[in-house]
C-alpha cells in the first residue's frame, strides 16, 4: 500500500494529462445538443439542455486550463503527444469542442456564438492542415498506426457548417464541408483496409470504432443546414450512419470486457450526432420511424454519458488517469 502511495506521489500528473481529455468535452457538448434537439422536437422548454450546457462549459474550462498549463510547463510532453501516430489526431478535438460550443450557444446569443465559431474555424483550419501535413510529411507511418481516431480532423471540418450556415457563413461552410467529406472518403478506405487486412485494434483503442458513426451523421446535419432539403445524398449520409452503427453493435460484447480508459468517451459524441441527425430527419420529413429511432438513441446516449461520467470520476479519484502509458 505504501509503495503504491509513493508511486502515485512520484507520477507527474500534469505531464501525463492527455489531449484525449477533450473527447470528454466533445461528448458532453454532444449531449447538450442532443438534449436541445429533443426539447425542440417535443416543444419543451430548454431547461435540461441549459443545465447540461453549463456543466459542459465547466468541464471544458477545467480541461482547457489543465492542458494549457501542460503546454506552458511541460512543452516536451505536448511535443511527444504531437509526435504520437494516434494521439495527434485528437488535437483537433480542441477546435471541434469550440465549434460544438458555438452551435450550443446560437439559440441563446448569436454574437457570442459567432465569435466562438470564428475562433473554432481558425483553430480547425490550422490544426487540420498541421495534422495532414504531418501525415504526408517526412514521418513514416505504418498501417497499424491507422485507426478510427484519424477521422477526428475530418469530422471537425463537417461540424463547421452546422453553425456556420445558421450564422450566414455559407461559402466558408461549403469549403470546410468539402474538405471534410473528401478526407472522410479517403480515410474510410484506409481505416477499413487496416481493420480488415491487418491486426485487430489494441483493446485500449477498440471503443474508437464508434467514431465510424460520426462523419456521416455530422455530414448529414451539415448538408441539410447548407441546402435546407432532404435529397438522395442526405439520405445516403444518414443511412450510412445507421449502417456503421449496426457494424459497431456487433462488437458490443468485446466492449463490455474492456477496462475503462478515456478512449471510452469515443462512444458518446457519435451517438449524440446520430441522435440529432435522426431527430432532424424526423422533423423535416414527419417520419415516425425516425422519431422512434431518435428516442432509442437518446436513451442510450444518456446511459452512456452517465456511466462514463461515473467511471471517469472514479478513475480520477483513484488516480488511475494521467499515468504513463
Amino acid at each position: 500500500m505504501e509503495a503504491v502511495q509513493k508511486e502515485n506521489l512520484e507520477i507527474d500528473r500534469l505531464e501525463n494529462f492527455p489531449v484525449t481529455f477533450f473527447a470528454v468535452v466533445m461528448g458532453m457538448l454532444g449531449l447538450t445538443l442532443a438534449a436541445h434537439a429533443t426539447e425542440t422536437a417535443l416543444g419543451a422548454s430548454p431547461i435540461v439542455s441549459v443545465i447540461v450546457l453549463v456543466v459542459s462549459v465547466m468541464i471544458m474550462i477545467a480541461v482547457s486550463a489543465f492542458y494549457a498549463a501542460k503546454a506552458f510547463m511541460r512543452r516536451g510532453a505536448v511535443a511527444e503527444e504531437w509526435a504520437h501516430p494516434v494521439k495527434i489526431a485528437f488535437f483537433p478535438a480542441i477546435s471541434i469542442s469550440i465549434l460544438l460550443l458555438s452551435i450550443a450557444v446560437v439559440p441563446h446569443h448569436r454574437g457570442i456564438a459567432t465569435a466562438l465559431w470564428i475562433l473554432g474555424v481558425v483553430g480547425q483550419g490550422a490544426l487540420t492542415l498541421s495534422v495532414v501535413a504531418n501525415w504526408i510529411g517526412h514521418r513514416t507511418f505504418q498501417t497499424i498506426h491507422i485507426g478510427p481516431a484519424w477521422f477526428i480532423p475530418a469530422v471537425g471540418n463537417v461540424v463547421v457548417p452546422v453553425a456556420g450556415a445558421q450564422l450566414g457563413f455559407f461559402e466558408i461552410s461549403w469549403l470546410f464541408f468539402s474538405a471534410g467529406l473528401v478526407f472522410w472518403i479517403v480515410l474510410l478506405t484506409l481505416v477499413m483496409n487496416r481493420l480488415i487486412f491487418h491486426d485487430p485494434l489494441p483493446a485500449r483503442l477498440l471503443p474508437t470504432l464508434v467514431i465510424l458513426i460520426a462523419p456521416p451523421a455530422v455530414a448529414f446535419l451539415a448538408y441539410t443546414r447548407l441546402t435546407g432539403d432532404i435529397d438522395a445524398f442526405a439520405r445516403i449520409l444518414l443511412n450510412s450512419g445507421y449502417v456503421f452503427s449496426a457494424i459497431v453493435a456487433t462488437q458490443i460484447g468485446k466492449f463490455a470486457r474492456l477496462p475503462f480508459a478515456l478512449s471510452w468517451w469515443a462512444l458518446s459524441f457519435p451517438v449524440a450526432a446520430l441522435t440529432i441527425a435522426s431527430l432532424s430527419y424526423a422533423q423535416l420529413t414527419g417520419s415516425l420511424a425516425h422519431q422512434f429511432i431518435a428516442g432509442i438513441l437518446m436513451t442510450a446516449l444518456v446511459v452512456i454519458v452517465v456511466v462514463l461520467l461515473y467511471k471517469t470520476t472514479t478513475a480520477i479519484t483513484a488516480r488511475n488517469i494521467c499515468r504513463p502509458e
